[in-house]
């Protein structure tokens, strides 16, 4: 299950408590769930029912509990909880990762894709920020191309992103740097941060555009080597007893672990968070004009990607035949895979099969 069809799930629960008479609000035009501020509150939270607790004229709690009532039970929900002052806290069910991964891999290039030119949404903005500083014109052009590929071209249009001089200078820096470390550094600060441009590219994990890159050519390789052992992906349970060969694990890495069972993954669930909520990540980007979200998730997909398969290996080894377990392992690498490429598409920087 996906944060956006949670969302779909909670929202009808509001509105069949309202149709049954449970609620006397207006329904809202969209329910936000997003991961929870801390580890052990579930998988994704809301506080759709603080929300709409003042013109219910009820307690929060009570309204939660009409929701939870109703949200208990549905496909992909295993349990919802009321936590603090009202806030609901859903834990998926066993198949609701294995949903996801079929999901992005069922919609391959198109998953997260950016919403249609000039499509409303919520909290729309008006065109890209006005820079200053070094590297001024560069990132004006920049950002308008990246932009373009969200689906901005009219918000380009209006402020006329292509700065007069903007090509010279990114020319310079592209010169300096390379295309991907170039457009890198002028796309992932914030409208109001500083440009920090190195004064050489650097090809080590501490670089977090190479972290990507590497990231996106680790998913891409776990894809082909298990094509190589006979066995393809498929969407199914990761979890189990994990396999390790240190001999395969990246040069720079601990060996994966050996040991039991995990108790509590929680590298799993950052990474499937950062699957789920790539599409919300790309419409924000969009919908602000700020494709800095879109470099930040990727940072944190590739992050949270490079942890999980330290700790769950997805390839079986020495004489060891390929189980289910592998085969979800290797759809789950190919689903950040394509998570991961999207992204760097989408900012006009390359997606590796080898770094």
């Amino acid at each position: 299950m996906t944060p956006a069809e949670l969302s779909r799930t909670v929202l009808r629960s509001v509105r069949s408590a309202v149709e049954e008479r449970e609620l006397s609000v207006p329904v809202p035009a969209r329910i936000v769930v997003q991961p929870p501020p801390r580890p052990g509150c579930g998988d994704y939270a809301s506080n759709v029912a603080l929300q709409l607790a003042g013109q219910a004229g009820l307690p929060p709690r009570e309204v939660a509990e009409i929701l939870r009532r109703r949200l208990v039970g549905c496909p992909g929900i295993a349990r919802v909880e009321i936590a603090g002052p009202g806030f609901l806290n859903f834990h998926l069910g066993v198949g609701a990762a294995a949903g996801l991964v079929a999901d992005v891999l069922a919609r391959g290039e198109r998953y997260g894709e950016p919403p249609a030119p000039g499509a409303a949404g919520p909290g729309r903005t008006g065109g890209p920020a006005r820079y200053t500083g070094e590297w001024a014109r560069a990132r004006q052009t920049v950002v308008g191309e990246a932009l373009a590929r969200l689906g901005r071209e009219e918000a380009v249009r209006t402020q006329s992103a292509a700065a007069p001089g903007g090509d010279g200078e990114l020319a310079d820096l592209v010169a300096r740097l390379g295309g991907d470390e170039a457009r890198w550094v002028l796309l992932r600060p914030a409208a109001h941060d500083p440009v920090r441009a190195p004064r050489r590219p650097v090809q080590h994990e501490d670089n977090p555009r190479f972290r990507v890159q590497y990231a996106f050519a680790r998913t891409r390789a776990m894809v082909r080597n298990a094509g190589e052992l006979g066995f393809a992906g498929e969407p199914g349970d990761v979890l189990g007893e994990p396999s390790a060969h240190p001999g395969d694990a990246p040069p720079h890495r601990a060996a994966p672990r050996t040991s039991q069972a995990p108790r509590a993954p929680q590298t799993l669930q950052a990474l499937e968070t950062c699957l789920g909520t790539y599409p919300t990540a790309t419409a924000t980007a969009a919908r602000r004009c700020a494709p800095d979200r879109v470099v930040r998730h990727l940072e944190a997909t590739a992050d949270a990607y490079l942890r999980w398969q330290e700790e769950f290996w997805p390839l079986p080894v020495g004489e060891q035949k390929p189980l289910a377990v592998h085969r979800a392992r290797v759809a789950l690498a190919e689903a950040t895979g394509t998570v991961l490429g999207n992204g760097l598409r989408l900012l006009g920087i390359s997606a590796p099969e080898h770094v």
